[in-house]
């Protein structure tokens, strides 16, 4: 068996490529701009080193914001051009209104209109060549799945909507089989005594092993499994490859060992993180309850006309270990909206009005939960708080659900920008598994992470 494989680019890698390319790109454009003689809005050279790097600070930061390095969306030339626009929209805006560091404007504005277009144009001719070349079939990292079959299936579904270029090409069913065997037609199936023609017949960049219990293996597969290991191919655990690709922890796999899966961010016990976070938490309270201030009569009207009630609420939440605590929200649903007994709250809920429905998805009706915040209930960034009877009935069937207890409940979270509202019992397994990953990863870069998607999620309207 040969080591030759295909070429394949990892997500990170892809992600990094993506917006090193912008920049290039723009530079080129701009590289070109100047070798008109009557262009001199922003000259391509080292004295003006400061305005170039502010233009590729912005470019980043607003690409993130709107979704130009979001892996599935760069896939799309729609989507793609659509946010293109949008960020280049937004770039050049704010290069306008910060003229201490960038170039003065030309006395000519059409100069603007050029810029404007040439970054728009560089960028999207990159976007095409990368959607036509590093997204197609040629580049997409071919993985070999052996496992039980109870585990297939679910894994298959979930890493199969994670990642354009990871594609599961087949399995091999690492347990005895029998004639009355379960099947899984879901995906086709070598057998183990193929397993390494398979790698160099189909190509395979990696074999994804998913088993409960390695006991189980048959001596035949595991045989396989540690020739590859010492000829130095890619074998990997299905948790690891899981929490790397959707960013979630399966808690749905995790056995007897499960202390395995929790090695939890030291981030959770650094005083000096803890401090910085605490700092963050009170400056960003103060202005979001100063900013609630300004827009507070606009939306008193709002609520006059379109919610007739009561303007705030208060409704008891589970906080950091457990401990109940009273959260203030302005309210989008009608009064007495649980007369008939506590309900999850559903995509297109009738209970909720039409003033409602729009400080949900502005994400408003979280504004006044910034006095939470202040108090120290709350932080900004952390696992949503909820109703201690949801608590009760989600701890009883989901395993580890009361871990999320563990630090500060948040304004927003990971599970709140990676998926949908929660509405029933699967829904909260998924955001369990984001919050979990919170958790288990926290650090200064996640939470600024978390902080621009929930700008794309504002901005996108996408609040439920």
């Amino acid at each position: 068996m040969t080591k030759k494989k295909g070429i394949h680019f990892e997500v990170s890698e892809r992600k990094i490529l993506l917006r090193i390319m912008d920049i290039v790109m723009v530079f080129l454009a701009i590289y070109f701009l100047n070798l008109y003689p009557k262009f001199d809005y922003i000259q391509f050279e080292m004295s003006n080193g400061i305005a170039l790097a502010l233009l590729a600070v912005y470019i980043i930061i607003f690409g993130t914001i709107f979704e130009l390095y979001d892996l599935q969306k760069a896939s799309k030339l729609d989507s793609t051009f659509r946010n293109i626009v949008i960020t280049t929209s937004t770039v050049v805006l704010f290069y306008l209104l910060t003229p201490f560091l960038s170039p003065y404007l030309p006395e000519e504005r059409i100069q603007i209109v050029y810029v404007y277009f040439a970054i728009i144009v560089s960028i999207l001719l990159w976007r095409l060549f990368y959607i036509n070349l590093i997204e197609s079939p040629r580049f997409y990292k071919r993985v070999l799945l052996v496992g039980e079959i109870s585990n297939i299936d679910g894994l298959v579904r979930a890493l199969n909507t994670s990642d354009p270029n990871y594609k599961i090409v087949g399995f091999i069913n690492s347990e005895a089989t029998g004639t009355d065997s379960v099947k899984f037609k879901g995906l086709k199936e070598f057998q183990s005594t193929d397993f390494l023609n398979v790698i160099e017949k189909e190509r395979i960049s990696e074999v994804l092993v998913a088993s409960f219990n390695s006991e189980a293996i048959i001596a035949e597969v595991y045989h396989n499994l540690m020739m590859l290991l010492e000829r130095g191919f890619k074998i990997r655990e299905y948790t690891q490859v899981y929490e790397e690709l959707l960013h979630r922890v399966p808690i749905q796999f995790v056995g007897k060992d499960f202390y395995k899966y929790f090695p939890f961010s030291r981030s959770n016990e650094n005083k000096l993180y803890i401090f910085f976070q605490r700092t963050f938490d009170v400056f960003f309270a103060v202005i979001g309850l100063a900013v609630g201030a300004l827009i507070l009569p606009f939306i008193i009207l709002g609520n006059m006309f379109g919610n007739k009630g009561p303007l705030f609420y208060t409704q008891e939440r589970i906080g950091r270990n457990g401990k109940p605590f009273q959260i203030i929200k302005l309210r989008t649903m009608i009064v007495n909206a649980e007369e008939d007994g506590v309900k999850w709250a559903k995509k297109n809920d009738k209970r909720i009005t039409k003033f409602g429905m729009f400080l949900r998805r502005s994400r408003l009706d979280e504004v006044p939960q910034f006095y939470n915040v202040l108090k120290g209930d709350m932080s900004v960034i952390g696992p949503r708080p909820e109703r201690p009877f949801f608590v009760n009935e989600l701890a009883r069937i989901i395993p580890f659900y009361e871990t999320r207890h563990i630090i500060k409940p948040g304004l927003t979270g990971w599970a709140q920008v990676k998926t949908r509202y929660g509405s029933s019992i699967d829904d909260s397994l998924i955001k369990l598994q984001y919050d979990l990953y919170y958790i288990k990863h926290r650090s200064v870069f996640l939470d600024f992470n978390i902080a621009i998607k929930t700008l794309s999620t504002i901005l996108y309207y996408r609040g439920q």
